[in-house]
């Protein structure tokens, strides 16, 4: 396993060489490799090294640059064929963590500002796409949770009420609301007119684009192996010896970055999922909502292009690759009974399934900002169901650090919280 030490404030820290994915994740079997970039073959001097080339380092590398500064980004992969390959872009402002009981945990001014930023990071992304060079689709949809069971109903109409009072667009659906509107039964459901969906995978490869044409460096096949730290910056040492100065360092590695980091954050599980074949039919619930329901591991469906359906869930709390990646086939036809129950009428027939890695954090949260003994250097963890939303934020308060500005909201996210 490759070293990826940090030398000065911090001792070291081994780099988690991760499999993220396996098998045919659809955004990757849709578009294919979009754009490639070469690996950095010599020495040069930078104001800002982003490592890592998913939605999230894409994010940052795109709000940085038009700030003004130099901006290069590495990956020891191909852009965008992390996690960001295998995301099922399940776009909501609510968290992992319902609000109510988030509030308990972070206090209610935290829990509150959490789930409006995340909310506000949905209409963000939709002007990211719509003035990204090619667009990207991205579609507003409503997002219903429903009880899974008749004991979840009084805990999560407490949740309906919590985000009622705070002013979130939200109804409570009685069972006769839900067959109606949806053609499945379900003892009661919070149906929120603030979600969406969009491929994060062309997304991700769009800005990167912007950024290089702007004259900005993307490498692929380029792993920093040692970082060096220094009073006014660091030096990155790539896995060919190639040297990069730099005065900001960005760590937005996904869960790859969980080892350089001494106390833990995070428990990384498997996530499985699958795309049908396209079907034939015009309309398949109200305002095709993003779907999910209360159970944990919950299931979790929605439309893709095409007329595609795209179920997930079936999480298992542990990573390990073989076992994972040998599931693949039973998983699928658990997601695919899972949603026939559900909706006998539809017929679905998976056409492309894959699993992904999916962190847990204590609270829902993701890790964003800086972190003890590590000078110069700024972490983008956008951990949990929220990894999209969770790095459109990530983009914004780190924007905010580097040119000195103070950010109201990062300490929601810290790592000290």
């Amino acid at each position: 396993m490759p070293a990826f030490f940090m030398h000065g404030w911090h001792s070291f820290a081994y780099l988690l060489i991760m499999n993220l994915h396996s098998h045919d994740p659809y955004w990757l079997m849709k578009s294919g490799m979009v754009t490639t970039y070469p690996s950095l073959q010599q020495d040069l001097k930078t104001d800002v090294v982003v490592i890592g080339a998913g939605i999230s380092g894409a994010l940052t590398a795109d709000a940085l640059s038009r700030m003004g500064l130099g901006v290069t980004v590495v990956d020891r992969r191909h852009a965008g064929i992390g996690s960001t390959a295998a995301s099922t872009a399940f776009l909501q402002y609510e968290i992992d963590t319902p609000l109510h009981r988030l509030s308990a945990m972070v206090g209610e001014h935290h829990a509150l500002r959490s789930y409006e930023l995340c909310r506000e990071a949905i209409y963000k992304l939709q002007d990211i796409c719509r003035h990204v060079q090619p667009a990207v689709d991205f579609h507003i949809r409503p997002s219903l949770q429903y009880a899974s069971y008749k004991s979840h109903v009084p805990k999560l109409y407490k949740e309906y009420r919590t985000r009622k009072q705070y002013g979130f667009k939200v109804r409570w659906l009685e069972p006769e609301d839900i067959d109606r509107l949806y053609g499945f039964t379900a003892p009661g459901a919070i149906l929120s007119s603030d979600g969406a969906e969009a491929d994060a995978y062309l997304l991700t490869h769009h800005l990167l684009a912007g950024c290089n044409r702007r004259g900005h460096g993307i490498y692929n096949n380029t792993e920093i192996t040692d970082i060096r730290y220094h009073k006014r910056g660091a030096t990155l040492i790539t896995n060919n010896n190639i040297k990069i100065e730099t005065r900001i360092v960005v760590i937005a590695c996904g869960y790859e970055s969980l080892r350089n980091i001494p106390h833990k954050i995070a428990e990384v599980h498997s996530t499985y999922a699958l795309v049908s074949e396209p079907i034939a039919q015009l309309n398949f619930w109200h305002r095709n909502s993003l779907i999910w329901e209360t159970a944990n591991p919950y299931l979790y469906f929605r439309i893709t292009d095409k007329n595609r359906i795209l179920i997930g869930g079936k999480d298992d709390p542990f990573y390990t690759p073989g076992l994972r990646d040998s599931r693949i086939k039973q998983k699928a036809k658990l997601l695919q009974e899972a949603f026939n129950k559900k909706l006998p009428d539809i017929p679905v027939r998976p056409d492309f399934s894959w699993a992904g890695a999916f962190a847990v954090t204590k609270d829902g949260l993701p890790y964003i900002g800086r972190l003890p003994g590590m000078p110069h250097t700024y972490f983008a963890l956008g951990f949990g169901g929220n990894g999209i939303t969770f790095s459109v934020i990530a983009s914004q308060i780190i924007a905010d650090l580097v040119r000195g500005k103070k950010n109201a909201d990062a300490k929601i996210f810290g790592f000290n919280r």
